[in-house]
């Protein structure tokens, strides 16, 4: 395929309610939507990277002007373009991946519309239907929290995952346990909150028999997630830390985590996820799908993950009205439990114009040039 134009947009959605973690609070969704049109057809992309540095070394302006200034150029040149060839022709240039996931998405997209396959089948998955949990921020009291996670529970959610940090940890942990009672599937997520010295600390988490802790410590930090997890009986996850099915295979090689959470955007793209899952899979080490609160393009994509044999736990993909009232595609709905997995070609889901421009604030159109 050969792309003839390009339109990058930064779009801004308002949540349903403010999203606090160690990070920092959300209360406005930003991101990059990525349209191609291309000889066979037309595709979406998603890039998930936030305003500021703060999740990751990547942020919004800066993947914009990677794209625009360096890859971009680099696939339009391209007469044969495929979502397989995107990332060796990106691969000189370091870092940026969650800049480098939209393009391929939005190539892979095109190609598989174009061919009337779905994302599902593509990747190898199977099911009409995917189990999420759902992510609980940090918040303003307790009562308030066990109010939100009565909430979700009574929904459908089968897994509850709470942000904690220093401070705000095992008398919220224990709180929520006494609530959802001993058999609820319950873990929480660090984002990086802690350090080694934090030890004693964290394996006081272990009575609460969660069904894991994700990211405790810095992302660099391997070998301190290998100490924590020898002294730890909760399963150690790692998130920020795993940026490649290379990562992940030295990870669980050293013994850092003995689950992995996989994001599309963070690893570099959907096939790069598929390859993470693989790993795994060898290792006979379960897998999830976390979430960078996607508009509907991402999420009918992490769907689709999702569906593979080795995700195994409920991830955060969550129904739309978790977190918008209003999205850029039909929303998702929970029911029963679950939320369906598109089976149109491609994503398999459409975007809705005047949603898209009426939460655009920034636009650019980047045509191919022909020799």
């Amino acid at each position: 395929m050969r792309i003839e134009a390009l339109e990058i947009r930064r779009v801004q959605l308002p949540l349903v309610s403010p999203f606090r973690t160690s990070f920092g609070t959300e209360s406005v969704h930003e991101a990059l939507i990525i349209f191609l049109e291309t000889d066979v057809g037309s595709g979406w992309g998603e890039c998930v990277t936030s305003p500021e540095p703060l999740y990751s070394s990547e942020f919004i302006d800066a993947a914009w002007l990677a794209m625009r200034r360096f890859f971009v150029p680099r696939l339009t040149e391209q007469s044969e373009l495929t979502a397989a060839g995107v990332a060796p022709l990106l691969r000189e240039f370091k870092g940026h991946r969650m800049a480098k996931s939209a393009l391929e998405m939005a190539v892979l997209d095109a190609e598989l519309r174009a061919a009337g396959i779905s994302l599902q089948q593509y990747l190898g998955g199977s099911g009409t239907a995917v189990a999420p949990g759902v992510s609980v921020g940090i918040m303003d009291s307790l009562p308030e929290l066990l109010d939100a996670v009565d909430s979700y529970v009574e929904d459908g959610y089968r897994r509850v995952k709470l942000k904690i940090e220093p401070g705000w940890d095992l008398e919220v942990v224990a709180a929520v346990r006494e609530r959802v009672g001993p058999s609820f599937m319950l873990q929480v997520d660090a984002n990086a909150a802690y350090s080694r010295a934090d030890t004693g600390h964290l394996e006081k988490l272990d009575e609460f028999d969660l069904l894991l802790i994700e990211q405790p410590l810095d992302e660099e930090d391997i070998l301190g997630h290998v100490q924590l997890a020898e002294r730890l009986a909760t399963p150690i996850c790692l998130d920020e830390s795993i940026v490649s099915a290379r990562a992940a295979a030295d990870a669980l090689s050293l013994g850092a985590c003995s689950i992995v959470n996989i994001k599309p955007g963070r690893v570099g793209g959907y096939l790069e996820a598929r390859k993470v899952h693989d790993v795994c899979a060898a290792h006979g080490v379960p897998v999830w799908c976390g979430g960078m609160l996607e508009t509907g393009i991402g999420r009918a994509a992490n769907l689709a993950l999702a569906t593979l044999p080795g995700f195994l736990l409920p991830g955060d993909i969550s129904a739309t009205n978790r977190y918008f009232h209003a999205d850029l595609t039909d929303p998702f709905v929970l029911v029963n439990g679950s939320i369906a997995v598109p089976s149109g070609p491609g994503i398999g889901v459409d975007v809705n114009d005047e949603a898209l421009d009426e939460f655009t604030r920034e636009v650019e159109l980047i045509s191919r040039q022909d020799d």
